[in-house]
């Protein structure tokens, strides 16, 4: 299951996986562009970054910071099966 987190100004989706059997998550970053789509994949507590196809390393720089600072939300979500789930929020 795929549960939308955050849409950036520019177009930019976020949204995460459920939580896996092993604790980990997966965020999905996919963003708009002429002819298709950037993407990138990351998995969490890890955050090992995975398949990007078109982002910029300073992009990337961003997306690495972004996710870091919003872990711990996207890690609870994870568990409660986002937003639409969590009564918390």
């Amino acid at each position: 299951m795929v549960y939308p987190f955050m849409t950036l100004d520019d177009g930019t989706e976020i949204v995460h996986s459920e939580m896996k059997e092993d604790g980990s998550v997966k965020v999905f970053i996919e963003k708009p562009v002429i002819l298709g789509f950037h993407s990138v994949e990351c998995w969490l507590p890890r955050y090992e970054w995975k398949n990007n196809d078109g982002f910029s390393d300073e992009e990337l720089a961003f997306f690495d910071e972004f996710v870091h600072s919003l872990a711990h939300i996207i890690m609870d979500l994870a568990q409660k099966g986002g937003f639409d789930s969590a009564s918390d929020f």
